[in-house]
């Protein structure tokens, strides 16, 4: 597969495919200028990206859930 199918599949940006290959974290074969990964690695990955969150990223330190920030700005921003 290459960069930009792994990207699609993966719901990611192609670069940051490209930044997991440099990083070792994606095997891949470079042939000429372009990079091969192989359809198992992939895979593994979407298994690893569906892993979940640990508790201290989900909930506050008093126990409730964490506030969605992203959903907040978004909101505070609708409309300008």
């Amino acid at each position: 597969m290459t960069v930009m199918e792994v990207a699609k599949r993966l719901h990611k940006n192609p670069e940051t495919i490209r930044r997991w290959i440099r990083e070792g974290k994606l095997p891949a074969q470079k042939i000429g200028s372009q990079h091969f990964i192989e359809e198992g690695d992939v895979a593994a990955r979407e298994i690893d990206d569906d892993a979940t969150l640990p508790t201290r990223f989900t909930r506050t330190f008093w126990g409730g859930p964490m506030p969605d920030w992203a959903a907040a700005v978004r909101e505070s921003r609708r409309g300008h």
